[in-house]
């Protein structure tokens, strides 16, 4: 908690998701009461305006019902709000509400209550101006010099200053040289109107010079105008800041001088009546709001700046005087006298946060107990100390240098999927062939011990896979925490019961250390019962349209998946030794082992990979196309635009045909670039579930532990999603480079090789592939994976039939790069031994 952190009198928040700006807050009198005391008018760009007096039974109350006097849906947004004297024959103030195409005025009244629900606020339009262009910003005052009545200018989007003088439109000018609408501000000492235009420039226009300029209605629309027409508007100073301005304020708190104010993006300036530069205050910080708002001492200003990072700062000219820390970011602050406290500070956030707040610090009202005095038995001390140090260095060596402290119990999240399928899918307007796509309801429960705030829910789900809504917000639930739970969905979800199939193109065959186990009590639901219980045959046809097939051996400890896709091998293999290792741990099984004794299928591997980058380097190329047809069709634009604008035209020389053969190219190029996009998106999601598949198979080959698994995982898949900037090909070679370096490495030499740091996309995959090959063969040869060094000492190890070593010599080194997969049998032919004979697909898998 800060020191300096400004004291909450009284504050609340403002609707539900409403948004305001720094035009939404006013303070006034706006009732006429006779005790003088301000009144808080917030109006949102959601329609609604309130109406507040705080009065808070102590300091830092929240609102009760009886501090809002007035709420009133107005059902077009509030750009901004202001009180004065709007009303002809009266000077009583009244409410101006500007809406984007409608200016209301409003007289708010209070009638004294008779029973016990109190006073009663109501407010009741006086008359009302349709816009005929969209409002920007206004401001108000005696322009002229009128007495008694306040006279109000507004500033349109596309720069018509119109005026209105109370109940009539007096008239309305447009600003020249145009873009962009500023700030605007009236300065009555000087009688002119000050913004900043999009030229970053200040400029100060006269009230006389605006009314008698050339009427806006009149106005040609060319910048020039004609003689006799009227007189032109012209600026009666300028001052250049270099940078656009957030706000204006014109203040005078001395009959001698006035002070204009401009609130910059990174700069806060003072000028002078005549625009020259009084002081300027360079920012460190980005501001969000201003006022100057007091003179405490002859020649000086006071002024509040607030920023981004939630810090209100008051200056004395540019002297900060005091910084203060508040509980959300400003967009508008203003000082008034409320509950006959002068002197208050009222700040509101874009979200809706009002606070009422005065400066001070928190007193410190901890005082240290006394120590009790006794005598010191240093043996004593030196076991305690020796006692802890060990501690201490246990923790380190577990938990690392930082031990990290685990509040299960402060936030839980627990996921429960429903068993059975939407009645109603939730896939609308998704086929897959003649099948509608199925959905599935997951219910997430959230318990936390401690009050909570703005808890964020994100629902992460594999491709194809698709989510209804995938990000969850709750306002009502501050601690930084993030808990992940994670949860399977069912295997119908994604794939149907179909005839096995008898041939395949891509083979699996995992080995067991426990008798097979029947498919049906394996995979419930996607077979038909026989009699006698024992299914050692399955087919899956996934909704994309690829079938695999399950076979479990009669007579052996295997199984064998086998399927027209590679890739689709991974989810039943996956699938399927889950569920044996969820069977045997029911029947209280604990030795049960799975393994994998075949070839490494690295060729069908390679073939994605190099598919994949086949369409990455297809959509540099179109990308690159692209803008070349671009950058012509808009060079050919502008040879037309020179020709159209000749006041002697010449013949076009076929250019319309150029460009309208260039615009059908960049639409093509642009189709075929997201046709592109569409096939690469395919390709990667092929390309994860095959290396899901290799890092599943290696983990069994290397009997590989779950760190390890977990390394080979963060290496292999380090991306959710492939970009251009950064693809799947350079990011794996690069931690796959970074662990035969370190962990896998055959010598020190290697160790000291330094690494490209720049990733860039490569010109072909063999390195890539060459790089996987040397992988695996170090893993064969007894390379352990792990984070630390140490471990890079090689070690011999017997390779599995079916995988020969990868030469070490210079010579067999270029060799390798030449074909990288010949060191590793092609996984469709599993008769790498040959005391294991070729059986029937669905006859099972026999030794």
């Amino acid at each position: 908690m800060s020191l300096f952190k400004a004291r909450n009198w009284w504050s609340t928040i403002l609707g539900e998701k409403e948004e305001f700006d720094h035009g939404c807050l006013c303070l006034a009198n706006v009732d006429n009461s006779g005790n003088g005391q301000d009144k808080i008018i917030v109006g949102s760009f959601m329609g609604y305006l309130r109406i507040f007096s705080p009065h808070p039974t102590k300091t830092g109350d929240g609102a009760q019902a009886a501090d809002m006097l007035l709420e009133v849906d107005l059902r077009d947004p509030v750009l901004q709000v202001e009180v004065g004297k709007f009303v002809s024959g009266t000077e009583m103030l009244h409410l101006a509400v500007l809406h984007s195409r409608k200016l209301c005025v409003y007289s708010v009244s209070g009638i004294l209550g008779n029973v016990e629900h109190g006073n009663q606020y109501q407010m009741k339009l006086i008359y009302e101006h349709n816009l005929q262009r969209t409002a920007c910003n206004m401001t108000y005052g005696p322009f002229g010099g009128v007495k008694g009545r306040d006279l109000i200018c507004i500033q349109s989007i596309d720069g018509m200053l119109m005026v209105f003088e109370q109940e009539s439109y007096a008239f309305g000018r447009f600003l020249p040289s145009f873009l962009l609408p500023g700030p605007l501000a009236y300065s009555s000492r000087t009688d002119s109107f000050i913004t900043v235009s999009s030229c970053r420039q200040v400029e100060s226009y006269k009230y006389q010079v605006l009314a008698f300029a050339t009427d806006a209605d009149k106005r040609q629309e060319t910048d020039q105008q004609k003689l006799g027409s009227g007189k032109r508007l012209v600026v009666d100073w300028t001052l250049n800041i270099g940078e656009q301005a957030l706000d204006i304020c014109i203040v005078s708190f001395n009959q001698s001088a006035s002070s204009v104010f401009v609130l910059g993006e990174r700069n806060f300036f003072c000028l002078k009546d005549n625009g020259q530069i009084r002081f300027m205050k360079k920012l460190d910080w980005s501001p969000s709001c201003f006022l100057p708002y007091c003179s405490v001492s002859e020649g000086t200003i006071n002024t509040l700046i607030g920023n981004h990072n939630s810090i209100l700062h008051i200056y004395q000219d540019v002297t900060l005087k005091w910084a203060t820390q508040l509980p959300h970011i400003p967009v508008a602050v203003r000082v008034g006298c409320l509950h006959d406290l002068k002197g208050v500070i009222v700040t509101l956030s874009d979200d809706g946060h009002l606070q009422c707040s005065y400066l001070g610090t928190d007193p410190s009202l901890f005082q240290a107990p006394n120590v009790e005095s006794r005598e010191l038995n240093y043996d004593e001390l030196d076991v305690e100390m020796k006692e802890l140090q060990k501690i201490i260095k246990d923790v380190n060596k577990s938990q690392g240098v930082w031990p990290v402290t685990e509040r299960e119990d402060d936030l839980s999240v627990s996921v429960v999927v429903s068993p059975n399928f939407d009645s109603v899918s939730q896939a609308t307007d998704v086929e897959v062939g003649t099948d509608l796509v199925p959905s599935v309801t997951v219910k997430v429960t959230l318990q936390n011990r401690v009050v909570l705030q703005k808890v964020k829910l994100s629902v992460c789900v594999q491709p194809p896979l698709e989510l209804t809504c995938d990000q969850f917000t709750f306002e009502f639930m501050s601690i930084p925490r993030v808990i992940q739970c994670k949860f399977r969905l069912p295997l119908k979800l994604i794939c149907l019961p179909c005839q096995p199939s008898k041939t395949a193109s891509h083979k699996v065959t995992i080995d067991t250390n426990k008798s097979p186990v029947s498919l049906l009590g394996l995979f419930p639901g996607f077979a038909s019962q026989s009699d006698d219980d024992q299914v050692n045959v399955m087919g899956f046809h996934f909704l994309g349209g690829s079938q695999v097939t399950l076979l479990a051996s009669k007579t052996s400890q295997r199984y064998r998946i086998q399927s027209e896709q590679f890739e689709d091998l991974w989810l039943i293999t996956s699938e399927l030794i889950l569920r044996l290792q969820e069977y045997f741990e029911k029947q209280g099984v604990k030795d049960f082992a799975c393994s994998f004794s075949g070839s490494m299928p690295l060729q069908e591997y390679f073939e994605l990979i190099d598919r994949h980058f086949e369409l990455r380097m297809n959509g540099e190329k179109l990308e690159e196309l692209l803008s070349e047809r671009a950058v012509q069709f808009r060079a050919i634009q502008r040879r037309l635009l020179t020709r159209f604008k000749d006041k002697t035209p010449a013949p076009l020389q076929h250019l319309d045909t150029l460009l309208d053969g260039t615009y059908k190219q960049v639409i093509a190029l642009a189709d075929a670039v997201e046709e592109n996009q569409g096939s690469l998106f395919q390709s990667f999601t092929r390309l994860k579930s095959a290396t899901h598949l290799v890092i599943l198979l290696i983990g069994l080959w290397q009997k590989l532990s779950a760190d390890q698994i977990a390394i080979l995982e963060a290496a292999f898949l380090p991306l959710q999603e492939d970009t251009q900037e950064l693809g799947w090909e350079e990011t794996v070679d690069a931690a796959i480079s970074h662990l035969l370096k370190t962990c896998l490495s055959k010598s020190s030499k290697e160790q000291a090789l330094n690494l490209n740091s720049q990733l860039s996309i490569p010109k072909d995959t063999s390195q890539l592939k060459k790089h996987i090959t040397l992988l695996c063969d170090r893993l064969a040869k007894g390379g352990r994976l792990c984070l630390s060094t140490d471990a890079a000492a090689p070690q011999t190890m017997v390779m599995p039939g079916g995988c020969t070593t990868i030469p070490e010599s210079d010579l067999e080194e270029r060799s390798v790069e030449q074909d990288p997969t010949e060191q590793f049998t092609n996984h469709r032919h599993l008769t790498a031994d040959t005391s294991r004979p070729e059986v029937s697909p669905l006859q099972g898998v026999s030794e």
